[in-house]
């Protein structure tokens, strides 16, 4: 026995000192930690912090449908940032401009000089990836009809828009079913759901999603049975005069793949100025938005408080279908400029009327009883041969065409993940990384 122990004291110390622990890299021996960039969190443009904290979750007023979906529960919310407005038509629009112009260079152009040339000595990446290089392709637009390449480029890229029949006047129109957006992003509720199945692989977790990018336009007409809506349908998201209006007619899975894109956008500004990356981009989950729209006050019914939807000089404070349907008596007959009206306390606009928004929780009727208390919220994952009903999704705030009831703080309604409205919207928010409030100055 003692020959035994002194084999491991003798392999133990061995083992120690080769890895450099016993006394290296000038520490003295103590445990001090890696090293590491320090890092403080910054607010990502075009958003606010909202300071985490506890509130009720939940109805402040009568249940007018007695439908029992919204119980009350005091309920505990992280810190995180949220766009202060609805996304962009012109936000929106850089996601699709992104991914036309990354399908143009990869499957047409191949020009080595949208590319990033490995400098002189470099080795070559092993596995052939190539990446483009954005700041040349900004100051030499693949779709300008000006400039020493302009003729060249555009003979090169007539695949992508319509052919034969499909043109009108002989134009020039992209597309837009060959925008597509491929991602994946990692699921990690179903790994922590099968962390102890040994038969399932990473991949098993991975969620893999090819997406249309373009908003469906036809919504202004599809929504509305015999309205003459074809201005919307042709001007809403491509004419200038309606930029910084809310992006509609996206679905679900559309929003999600937005967050994904800003997330990569983002993460690779980051690595070009070596510091580390923010946390992910994504759609609120139900109980951040009721949060975020509460603005810290307790037991309101709306926004900006309650329990009237006018202020004392009789104005109204968001864009809805007041009385009988008098569109315009709110200053807008559909949608207005995302920074109308007043923001509420957390500096956010619009977290009532205007446009309705997608958030990541699934749809239950009974959610509010089970969801925990700390950061509550209910996710389902469903796939195209689910069910309708489990492809249900949270749609918070109200719109422009909604009646008041559904610009309380506590509504709940839902609208299926692969549906398009002309009056549902998104923004996004972002968790702020450390958890302790008091690290926010």
């Amino acid at each position: 026995m003692k020959q035994l122990y002194f084999v491991i004291a003798v392999l133990t110390g061995a083992v120690l000192t080769g890895c450099g622990i016993g006394g290296g890299g000038g520490n003295n021996g103590e445990v001090t930690g890696v090293k590491q960039r320090s890092f403080r969190a910054t607010t990502p443009y075009g958003m606010v912090y909202i300071k985490g904290g506890t509130f009720l979750m939940g109805q402040t007023d009568q249940d007018v449908t007695f439908a029992q979906t919204a119980q009350t529960k005091q309920v505990t919310v992280s810190p995180f940032f949220m766009d202060e407005t609805e996304i962009s038509n012109t936000k929106y629009k850089q996601f699709v401009f992104w991914v036309r112009d990354s399908i143009a260079i990869t499957n047409y152009l191949n020009d080595q000089k949208y590319y990033y040339q490995p400098k002189k000595g470099a080795p070559a990446d092993p596995n052939g990836r190539k990446y483009i290089n954005w700041d040349y392709v900004a100051k030499n637009p693949l779709f300008s009809l000006r400039g020493k390449n302009a003729s060249a480029n555009q003979q090169k890229l007539q695949g992508l828009y319509y052919q034969g029949d499909d043109r009108i006047f002989d134009r020039n129109e992209i597309d837009i079913r060959m925008l597509k957006y491929n991602y994946a992003i990692m699921s990690l509720r179903e790994a922590s759901n099968y962390r102890n199945d040994k038969n399932k692989r990473r991949s098993d977790f991975i969620i893999r999603d090819t997406v249309g990018v373009y908003p469906d336009t036809l919504v202004w007409l599809n929504d509305f049975s015999y309205a003459a809506n074809e201005p919307m349908v042709e001007g809403y998201f491509s004419h200038p005069a309606f930029r910084n209006y809310p992006v509609v007619g996206v679905t679900w899975r559309q929003a999600r793949a937005f967050t994904v894109w800003r997330t990569r956008l983002s993460d690779a500004a980051k690595q070009r100025r070596k510091l580390p990356p923010n946390s992910p981009y994504s759609l609120p989950n139900e109980a951040q938005f009721e949060y975020a729209a509460r603005g810290g006050r307790i037991g309101t019914d709306y926004p900006w408080g309650g329990p009237y939807i006018k202020n004392a000089k009789g104005c109204l404070m968001a864009n809805f279908k007041p009385g009988r349907g008098n569109y315009t008596d709110d200053g807008g007959a559909y949608t207005v400029n995302v920074r109308s009206y007043f923001p509420n306390d957390f500096g956010l606009y619009n977290m009532a009327g205007n446009v309705a928004e997608w958030t990541s929780s699934a749809y239950d009727e009974s959610a509010s009883t089970f969801v925990h208390d700390l950061n509550p919220t209910f996710n389902y994952e469903a796939k195209a041969a689910d069910a309708e009903v489990i492809k249900r999704k949270v749609v918070r705030g109200g719109s422009w065409k909604d009646i008041g009831y559904f610009l309380q703080n506590s509504t709940r309604s839902f609208e299926y993940q692969d549906t398009a409205k002309s009056y549902i919207g998104f923004r996004c928010v972002t968790d702020y990384m450390g958890r302790d409030i008091r690290d926010r100055r």
